[in-house]
């Protein structure tokens, strides 16, 4: 049966999460950013996923958007709620004054809906917001998504979770198994506190996958071996896999920063050592390359792209800016080359918009993943890209 659903928050979660719901649903965005909507009302994405794009032209989809409360609340079966929930370093804790706004004012309007939370929050969070507002229908379900594999990863997902065993959990479930292109996708139907600490723990797991390939890395560098044997030949075990163990320059990106954080404070009392060692370690990474770096003596560095992924726009706390302002404290000319960017600075350094004269003007250029564009100058690129992928 066909559900009116709105998802709130146009971005990775909440565009690729439409996008495939509305094969099979009518979908409402809601979002406050006008130009957002416009896009999506042009049928264009707000995201850069190819295989979304190329989905989105392939199949008819029922797909609206809005900047109204009121249209996207009022008859909806599902309200989605896809907004950010930025760490707060001061308080340790998740902001999630987003989805506490989107879910109180949404009842107000539609006493009926039953809210998926897809955002990322702390354990404890999805308990805590029934019981203040009086409304048990809520419901959260992790997302386990690449930024440039949005879409396929929601049309092939690795599991389905969702923290609720009631028939709207049940329901909703049975949406996303029918969006979806997999078939027998694992499902699981636990406990809210439980569904929050699977994604917390799962992007720590990945980090910690990130900061130990590094740290191989690191002690390759300095004992001058070579990092692909060694990483070839521990990853031949069956138990350790050949995959996620290419270094970079540190984990980034908007999920496994913050969520490592927010696990850590949900600590608080319980003795750990092993979460804070791979927030630590991160930091350590860092430093260690920003090192490297300033043993070559560059006078112009060339940031090669701030995101971190191919075919990915979004940079936010990318590990590269970490790089960026460890060389820049120790008075290193910074230059960047980032098509997405539609600013002439970025952090006080020049955006150069030709990748030519980038090419040019940079002594040294730093690359957390090497591309076919900067190739014919490889004798001048820093990377730790050991594998040519992700």
């Amino acid at each position: 049966m066909s559900q009116k659903i709105t998802v709130v928050g146009a971005g990775y979660v909440g565009m690729s999460l439409s996008v495939m719901l509305a094969k099979h649903n009518s979908v409402v965005l809601y979002d406050v950013n006008k130009n957002k909507v416009k896009l999506i009302k042009e049928k264009k994405s707000t995201i850069n996923d190819i295989y979304l794009k190329k989905y989105w032209k392939e199949n008819k989809l029922k797909i609206n958007a809005t900047t109204s409360q009121k249209i996207a609340y009022k008859t909806a079966n599902y309200i989605i709620v896809c907004t950010p929930t930025n760490y707060d370093e001061n308080k340790n804790y998740f902001d999630t004054s987003s989805v506490k706004k989107v879910v109180s004012e949404a009842i107000k309007i539609n006493k009926n809906a039953t809210f998926i939370i897809k955002s990322t929050i702390p354990v404890g969070f999805t308990k805590a917001l029934r019981k203040e507002l009086k409304y048990s229908k809520i419901i959260f379900s992790p997302e386990f998504l690449r930024e440039d594999r949005a879409l396929f990863d929601n049309l092939y997902p690795s599991r389905i979770i969702l923290g609720s065993k009631t028939r709207e959990a049940k329901q909703f479930a049975n949406l996303l198994k029918k969006g979806a292109e997999k078939k027998n996708i694992k499902t699981f139907h636990i406990g809210s506190s439980d569904a929050e600490a699977v994604k917390l723990f799962s992007n720590t797991f990945l980090a910690m996958r990130v900061s130990f390939f590094n740290e191989l890395d690191s002690y390759s560098i300095s004992k001058k071996l070579k990092t692909k044997s060694i990483i070839e030949g521990v990853c031949a075990d069956e138990r350790i896999g050949d995959y996620y163990n290419n270094p970079s320059f540190g984990y980034g990106g908007y999920c496994l920063p913050k969520d490592t954080k927010q696990l850590l404070a949900n600590y608080e009392s319980i003795p750990q050592k092993l979460i804070e060692a791979i927030i630590s370690s991160n930091t350590t990474r860092k430093d260690f390359i920003s090192n490297e770096i300033l043993k070559l003596k560059p006078k112009i560095v060339g940031i090669y792209l701030l995101a971190m992924k191919s075919g990915s726009d979004n940079f936010r706390f990318s590990s590269v800016q970490g790089i960026m302002k460890r060389l820049k404290a120790k008075g290193i000319k910074i230059i960047v080359f980032e098509p997405s960017l539609n600013k002439k600075i970025f952090f006080g350094s020049e955006v150069v918009k030709n990748i030519k004269d980038f090419k040019k003007k940079s002594n040294l250029v730093i690359a957390n993943r090497m591309f076919d564009e900067i190739k014919d100058i490889e004798k001048k690129v820093f990377t730790r890209d050991i594998f040519g992928k992700d």
